[in-house]
């Protein structure tokens, strides 16, 4: 029997001016996906729960990576029996059975990068392999000293004419391959990144297959030293690892070589770009948008729920508790974490379209717009993943005490995202290289150059007011965001300029002024989100009442924006007072008008209960008896009396009793 949906919850539901099941639609783009997209997780779901349906949170980290183990492979084997191909399905099957899991890597990284750096050769002999899990892989990049900084990589692939081989060494301690995900136990390869010698010159970082393990025992190999890192923050289901390598000999035909190559007698033949080698980072970092909104959708989904649920404290004295959702406070907290989610998916799509469209190009031979993918690329994962990471924790917070707790589902989704600010390259280290492609198109603008559409807002006229008014004009929202970023792109070109000036060499200059350069790199990615979500929903054929709903969102977002970043609109009379005020007050109302269609906003993410796994964000909204069974299943209360009384507590009790009668004696 279906279970009774909270009154509160349905009346939130009924008080919707547009139809969820169009926004759903309009998310994953139409009714057949849709379709699709349900049944897959009807399924997935069902056949999770026969697999191991225990509380992650409950177990040990060797247990979780187990359960993982187990949950992955079963989630593989009926992926092949459904006979699956299309990448997309894929996806949404995995992560509607298993939340993450030990072959993560293998599937977003090996798998790429074997499919982008591999010789056709190659690719011939290995990804047949590779695609059935005869090879599982990792990626082997960073290092225990050396992260996104690539070329302070210390492992080295030593080329050996005689033999026709390399020898691969991690000369010092802090060379150690450490962090790849599925290394510690899983993986029987790597993609290894090395500096590459050879005829007794160094040719940069190349990329290598190395085989750790053997396929039959799963031993590391002579010369292999391999484990895993140990706890860490989150993600207690993947076995992040550590490798050494102490003079471990592949074959020449090892070397990755669609782009640079090794001949026989040693002769180097380089790449035509050296981005090319970092292919498969680029692809990640070009999805990451998609992923950071989705996970900042689930937290919003959860905490939207649950603030419809719960009462607490009156408005009006003596008209009794109200659900928290009518505060403007928690309005202001979870409606603009609402309309993040809803931007960084919108970006997101529209950073995968360049990433398609530069990756065709690179397939024939134009490299004209590598440098535009990379920096969207690294810029957009950035960003994304900071709005995402602050986002989750709003969410939490809103959810007061009961957020705090295992069952909310929030602490989880954090401990497990946040990692998303360091993974494939870290946050601050992307901006200052995005920095280098503004920094290029801005000093080509001031020349009179053409520049790429995506750094087009650099060759806006300077000295511009803004036109907006109290109709919040989208075409305004947008300008204002472009303006922002070309006068922090401007500024801190000067200030890098001005550091020359003073005798700084470059590399001094750039240092001081990378924060400067950092936060021209925000306000970019701030404004090509913006001008995403709003084209996005005002390019689309949408019902009325949804369109509007959709425009309101897209308002929201971006006053929102302003309003936590006011200096710098307001820098060189660009907006007035009045401007700011008006965009204070507009944004107040927006919280209002929203109000009615909050659940719906997150209804329509079709998030299922077994995929939130959120006490908080159930469905039918009967939050109060799940928290009471998550309560009651803790481990503490398997026996009424733990061992750990008789064991301390009692005795400890017992003894101070003992001294207050001997004292009471003396």
């Amino acid at each position: 029997m279906a279970a009774i949906v909270n009154p509160d919850l349905d009346r939130c539901r009924s008080q919707a001016t547009f139809d969820p099941l169009l926004l759903t639609y309009f998310i994953y783009d139409g009714p057949e996906k849709t379709k699709r997209r349900r049944f897959l997780q009807h399924l997935a779901l069902k056949e999770s729960k026969k697999v191991n349906d225990c509380q992650l949170s409950e177990l040990s980290k060797e247990e979780q990576y187990e359960v993982a183990l187990q949950k992955v492979t079963a989630t593989y084997r009926r992926i092949f029996e459904l006979g699956l191909q299309d990448p997309a399905d894929i996806s949404l099957y995995r992560n509607t059975f298993i939340e993450g899991h030990p072959f993560a890597i293998h599937v977003l990284a090996f798998l790429p990068a074997v499919q982008k750096l591999a010789s056709e050769e190659q690719k011939a002999k290995w990804l047949p392999l590779i695609e059935r899990f005869q090879m599982i892989g990792t990626y082997a990049q960073t290092e225990l000293g050396h992260g996104t900084f690539v070329r302070g990589l210390e492992t080295t692939a030593t080329y050996d004419p005689k033999t026709r081989e390399f020898i691969i060494n991690s000369p010092t301690t802090t060379s150690a391959k450490f962090w790849p995900g599925g290394l510690g136990k899983t993986a029987n390869f790597v993609v290894l990144m090395a500096k590459l010698i050879t005829n007794g010159r160094d040719c940069g970082l190349q990329s290598f297959l190395v085989q750790i393990r053997d396929l039959e025992t799963h031993q590391p190999l002579p010369g292999i030293t391999v484990g895993d890192i140990g706890q860490k923050f989150g993600f207690g289901f993947i076995d992040n690892g550590f490798l050494i390598l102490k003079d471990v000999r592949i074959p020449r035909d090892n070397m990755l070589m669609r782009y640079a190559q090794v001949l026989e007698d040693g002769t180097f033949v380089s790449a035509k770009n050296d981005r090319l080698l970092y292919g498969s980072m680029t692809l990640i970092r070009s999805h990451m948008a998609s992923a950071c909104g989705r996970a900042l959708a689930m937290a919003a989904t959860i905490a939207t729920r649950y603030s419809a649920v719960r009462r607490q404290s009156e408005i009006n004295a003596g008209a009794g508790e109200v659900q928290v959702l009518d505060f403007q406070t928690q309005q202001y907290r979870l409606f603009t974490q609402i309309a993040s989610a809803y931007a960084l998916l919108m970006a997101g799509e529209e950073s995968s379209a360049v990433y398609r469209t530069v990756s065709s190009e690179v397939e024939t031979g134009n490299l004209q717009n590598l440098p535009i993918l990379h920096a969207l690329s690294a810029s957009l994962k950035a960003f994304s993943s900071w709005q995402m990471m602050f986002g989750i924790e709003q969410c939490r917070l809103a959810c007061g005490g009961h957020g705090y707790s295992s069952a909310s589902g929030l602490p989880k989704l954090y401990a497990n995202e946040v990692s998303a600010c360091t993974y494939e390259g870290e946050n601050t280290v992307l901006c200052l290289q995005a920095a280098r492609f503004l920094i290029k198109s801005y000093n080509a603008a001031e020349k009179g150059e053409q520049l790429p559409s995506l750094a087009g807002f650099l060759q806006a006229p300077k000295g511009e007011k803004s036109r907006l008014t109290e109709n919040l004009e989208l075409d305004q929202l947008i300008a204002a965001y472009e303006h922002r970023a070309a006068r922090q792109v401007r500024e801190a070109n000067s200030r890098f300029l001005s550091h020359l000036n003073k005798g700084a060499t470059a590399t001094e200059a750039w240092n001081q002024s990378s924060q400067s350069l950092v936060e021209a790199v925000v306000t970019f990615s701030h404004a090509f989100v913006v001008r995403a979500f709003i084209e996005k929903v005002t390019s689309s054929v949408l019902e009325p009442s949804l369109s509007s709903v959709l425009i309101q969102l897209a308002q929201l977002y971006a006053l929102h924006g302003i309003t936590r970043n006011s200096g710098q609109f307001l820098k060189g009379g660009y907006m007035s007072d009045h401007q700011l005020e008006m965009v204070e007050n507009k944004l107040y109302e927006l919280l209002a008008a929203l109000r009615p269609n909050a659940v719906a906003l997150v209804d329509a993410f079709e998030f299922p209960d077994g995929v939130l796994d959120s006490a908080l964000g159930r469905y039918d909204g009967n939050v109060y008896e799940e928290l009471m069974e998550y309560a009651k299943r803790s481990k503490l209360n398997k026996t009424e009396v733990h061992p750990g009384f008789f064991k301390y507590q009692k005795p400890f009790v017992d003894s101070l009793k003992s001294q207050a009668v001997a004292q009471s004696r003396l």
